[in-house]
């Protein structure tokens, strides 16, 4: 785990792509390249842009996956962390256990 945390640090984390490639290899097992590469078809880009940080701010903007505000504006509809969420679950065909726990208390 401290391994993955390291790389997934190392590329940015929730800046660029290193969170989502992270639950990549987290939930799937998948080794650190594979994970780029089906994020990155995941998210329409190449795999050099997911440690872009501008080129991710935008992606992630666009597709509503939430981003550091730090150095972002708030937008309307910006989505909140649960909303994050859902949508990488979505977007990267992936089972989060707080995405379905938040849904059981829901009654979704």
């Amino acid at each position: 785990m401290d391994v993955t945390h390291a790389l997934a640090a190392g590329m940015g984390g929730i800046r660029t792509a290193g969170d989502l490639v992270a639950r990549m290899q987290m939930s799937r097992g998948m080794r650190l390249t594979e994970a780029k590469r089906y994020v990155a078809e995941r998210l329409g880009c190449s795999v050099g842009d997911l440690s872009d940080s501008y080129a991710m701010e935008q992606i992630r903007g666009e597709k509503g996956l939430g981003r550091i505000l730090d150095h972002s504006n708030l937008h309307p509809g910006e989505p909140n962390a649960m909303m994050a969420k859902f949508r990488i679950a979505e977007t990267l065909g992936i089972t989060i256990p707080s995405v379905e726990k938040f849904k059981k208390l829901a009654g979704i």
